[in-house]
């Protein structure tokens, strides 16, 4: 039995403000993970996929904001747009007394995500950002056993994320192709989900050094990055991010060294974090990934509904999750400045 198929008592009316792939990721976590919640509407402004969302959930579909608000049955909406389009659409639901689930990165720029947060405080309803690695079970695990000292003091981490391009030569170009539209490349979109971790298992970062590159076409971001994040604590942790067309090879995604031992995770469908310390010098498996990765839309959208229904105290606040952007801004600025660059100043 799922979570989805037990007796949970009241729940969340909720739409899905935009109907691309994000979205049915969420829907499919909502079915199977987020018991409370019960999807009543469905928004995009491209009829096709406001409707085969629609016929796939079952909720009304609306081919606008403005109508969903005035004339749809839902209580919360859950904000998958492109970034440069957050404000306005978080800001318009503020208004209408909605609760706001809203995609990380809170938007394409500081200012704007600065003016949503403002927004925010002057009203009622709750404010959630939704990064789905903050939920991540492998991820949740280590936190764990790196707190109980299973692999004694952090000395170093490493996070890698490889991103399959899926975007032909011949396709229209994506709106994240456009740096003034997604905020940046690479780094502020998915490589936001392996910053998180780190940040979950390391402590807040105070300073990057930076390398980009941009090499796939049309892209006017970055499509690599290499950095160094040097933490409050003091730890120096490595990232890396490429977006990819080819075939690769093995990657370990997260890597965290201790003068007793290291957790050690591997992507994949058959990956998972694996714990050596000298209790277990030839490893042991304490969590899977890729499921547990997948099945986090779910729980973080649950947690949403908690926090809305319940008055829970959300797993992270929208203002910590200015820590992936100012993170990814403090790298582009590196990258220009050659310097170690602040990431709270």
């Amino acid at each position: 039995m799922t979570m989805a198929e037990t007796d949970v008592g009241p729940k969340l009316k909720l739409a899905l403000v935009g109907c691309g792939g994000i979205a049915r990721a969420h829907w499919r976590g909502i079915k199977y993970h987020a018991p409370r919640i019960e999807v009543t509407a469905v928004v995009d402004t491209v009829r096709a996929s406001a409707d085969a969302m629609s016929e796939r959930i079952g909720a009304p579909a609306f081919y606008s904001l403005e109508s969903a608000l005035a004339e749809g049955d839902f209580d919360a909406v859950d904000i998958m747009l492109p970034h440069d389009l957050h404000e306005e659409a978080a800001l318009a639901c503020f208004e209408a007394g909605q609760h706001v689930c809203l995609e990380k990165p809170m938007a394409h720029t500081l200012a704007s995500c600065e003016r949503i947060l403002e927004a925010a405080s002057k009203v009622d309803t709750v404010f959630f950002i939704a990064e789905q690695a903050q939920y991540w079970p492998d991820v949740i695990e280590a936190a764990r056993l790196i707190g109980e000292g299973a692999i004694g003091e952090v000395l170093s981490a490493r996070g890698v994320f490889y991103d399959v391009l899926a975007v032909g030569p011949d396709d229209p170009k994506p709106w994240r192709f456009f740096a003034e539209r997604s905020g940046g490349g690479i780094s502020i979109d998915g490589g936001a989900h392996w910053i998180r971790p780190m940040r979950m298992l390391l402590g807040e970062i105070d300073e990057v050094i930076a390398e980009t590159r941009a090499h796939t076409p049309r892209r006017e971001g970055e499509s690599v990055a290499l950095a160094l994040f040097r933490f409050e604590s003091g730890v120096v942790a490595s990232f890396e991010a490429v977006e990819y067309e080819g075939a690769i090879g093995p990657v370990q995604d997260l890597r965290v060294t201790g003068t007793h031992g290291e957790l050690v995770s591997v992507r994949g469908s058959d990956g998972g974090m694996t714990l050596y310390n000298p209790e277990h010098p030839d490893g042991l498996r304490v969590a899977d990934g890729f499921p547990g990765r997948a099945d986090a839309y779910g729980f973080e959208l649950h947690d949403f509904s908690l926090v809305v229904l319940d008055g829970k105290a959300p797993e992270a606040t929208p203002a910590h999750s200015l820590g992936e952007f100012r993170t990814a801004q403090a790298m582009y600025r590196s990258a220009e400045s050659k310097r170690w660059e602040k990431v709270w100043d």
